[in-house]
């Protein structure tokens, strides 16, 4: 893993974490915390999971789609990737079409689970809205210093020199605390606790870091590091500045009204979501 990509994600995951985890109050029960930061974890990690896996999808029809539209390229979908044959100079520039795509994703599904939604789908709603505006800002963060990332590729057909580079990081980093502090105002507290403390903060990395488990079958095969470096980046920097987000709030009221979900139905929609990535988009779909 490159230097810089460590330093990154020491600043723009493990320093929020670790701030917003200290600023947490403690919990009130004591006696249990780990109980409760325990309840109703399996669902929010299916979801967790699904979500990716969704957003990810949206995200490649996103960079799909465009080319698809571009003179001279033929572009072939895939479960965890594209490709393309055919030459467009522009399709550099479509690298980072899958990035806003998913960002329009996760601020749809921001107001969905702001209320918009009936109400048992907001868990839903919660999770697409976490995966598809981290999934979107960590590629922008990343590709300001990373030149072979997509959205990196873009920016370079852009002409964003070293200096443009570092002068977008400030913003991608802006707009990642601001997503953090919307989707804290909307997350459950785990088991039924009076607001978000420290139980909030333990949940939260309980969820994100279990939820790669499942997310592994849907991107094999592929290298490694693709397999399970890109989710666990996703998923602990959404985690670092929601639970940062959750802190600077300081609420003591319970949160609003979400109702739990039960395990059944998102372990179902994975598995069938699964069959759909390895029986029909493996073999790649030509667009």
């Amino acid at each position: 893993m490159p230097q810089s990509l460590i330093l990154l994600m020491a600043a723009i995951a493990i320093a929020p974490i670790a701030i917003g985890s200290a600023m947490l109050p403690a919990a009130r029960d004591a006696k249990a915390p780990a109980r409760l930061a325990l309840s109703g974890a399996l669902p929010a990690i299916l979801l967790c999971a699904l979500a990716f896996n969704l957003s990810f999808f949206w995200q490649e029809l996103g960079l799909v789609i465009p080319k698809a539209l571009a003179p001279g390229l033929q572009p072939i979908l895939y479960h965890n990737d594209h490709g393309w044959t055919g030459s467009n100079p522009i399709a550099e520039l479509l690298q980072g079409s899958g990035a806003i795509a998913t960002l329009a994703s996760g601020l749809i599904f921001l107001v969905l689970a702001g209320g918009r939604a009936p109400a048992a789908w907001r868990p839903f709603c919660f999770w697409m809205a976490f995966q598809g505006l981290f999934q979107a800002l960590t590629q922008l963060a990343i590709g300001t210093i990373l030149p072979g990332n997509d959205v990196g590729r873009a920016l370079t057909y852009l002409q964003f020199g070293e200096a443009a580079r570092m002068a977008l990081l400030l913003p991608a980093v802006v707009a990642m605390a601001a997503a953090g502090a919307a989707l804290a105002r909307i997350a459950p507290a785990p088991g039924g606790g009076d607001g978000h403390d420290r139980r909030f903060a333990a949940w939260v990395l309980i969820v994100v870091v279990a939820a790669i488990l499942p997310i592994i079958p849907f991107r094999l095969p592929r290298h490694p590091i693709e397999v399970a470096l890109i989710p666990l980046i996703v998923n602990l920097t959404g985690a670092a500045w929601l639970v940062l987000g959750a802190a600077l709030r300081r609420r003591t009221a319970p949160p609003a009204a979400m109702p739990s979900a039960g395990p059944a139905i998102p372990a179902l929609a994975l598995v069938l979501l699964l069959a759909f990535f390895q029986l029909v988009l493996r073999p790649g779909i030509a667009f």
